[in-house]
């Protein structure tokens, strides 16, 4: 399989993003016979539209970001008939991890003599499409948090702390409308779906019976992303689902705020664009 010729968008916003990591990075495609044709850094040059890949026919566009850039990408791209080399080059990596394993760039670099092509599902809203996760309702003002840090505006911190804090115990819940055989009545701080390989979501709730569960999950959703790590009730597997709430829900798609409507269908299906992989597949 040619992955030639190949395009890298990279992000200096992004955790793993400094020139030298960049430049090993150059490094170790040009080593593998991968050099890049030409490097978009993100977001001082526009991504890459499908439009100008299919003229220059790149076949791989390699993306060395964060979650929330590689969703942008990736949906400017669907469609496009070449492939989409996830990098780990942010904080978390959700989408490299599954495609790859916990591993470094360097190592996926040296597996794409062997790389599959694949598809993914993929959640569909009215807010975007999220690849990896979809986080809905008070919950998700934990994102503006995150961001306020990574950009170390200490004033815009406190002032975003302030309304996390305040909305994830006191603003109205999300609720799981549709299926009607998952969630409270009340609703949940926060719903966390994300899709399977099994064509259907998987959803749980979160919520706070103290100081201590908050604290706990506010660190996880802020540091971490790690949701699972906190307490919540699993509501089930299903293709689609409508959430809805009293005011506009909060989300976090892949990790970046949006801002939904005050109900939201949320719908799991294959996402129409090929992802290189480097994990032996399943026997």
């Amino acid at each position: 399989m040619t992955h030639l010729p190949l395009w890298l968008v990279t992000n200096a916003a992004s955790g793993s993003n400094s020139d030298a990591a960049v430049e090993d990075l150059v490094a170790s495609l040009s080593a593998s016979g991968c050099a890049p044709a030409r490097i978009i850094r993100f977001p001082d040059e526009q991504l890459p539209t499908r439009e100008a890949l299919e003229a220059e026919e790149v076949a791989t566009l390699a993306v060395f970001t964060g979650d929330g850039t590689i969703n942008a990408a990736a949906s400017a791209l669907e469609g496009w008939a070449g492939a989409l080399l996830v990098l780990p080059g942010g904080t978390q990596n959700l989408l490299s991890k599954s495609l790859h394993g916990d591993v470094p760039a360097e190592e996926i670099i040296g597996k794409l003599a062997s790389a599959r092509r694949i598809r993914r599902n993929a959640l569909r809203t009215t807010q975007g499409v999220a690849l990896v996760e979809l986080l809905a309702g008070p919950g998700a003002m934990w994102a503006d948090v995150r961001e306020s840090v990574r950009d170390l505006d200490l004033a815009t911190i406190a002032e975003t702390f302030t309304t996390a804090l305040r909305e994830t115990r006191e603003g109205p819940g999300v609720r799981l409308a549709e299926p009607a055989a998952g969630g409270k009545p009340e609703g949940h701080r926060a719903i966390r779906m994300a899709p399977t390989d099994a064509d259907c979501m998987e959803a749980d709730g979160y919520d706070f019976a103290d100081w201590g569960e908050f604290a706990a999950q506010g660190f996880a959703m802020l540091v971490k992303r790690d949701f699972r790590q906190g307490p919540h009730d699993e509501l089930g597997r299903f293709p689609s689902a409508v959430i809805e709430s009293d005011s506009a829900i909060a989300l976090m798609i892949d990790g970046e705020r949006r801002k939904g409507d005050r109900r939201e269908t949320v719908v799991c299906e294959q996402f129409a664009l090929d992802f290189l992989s480097t994990c032996v597949p399943a026997s």
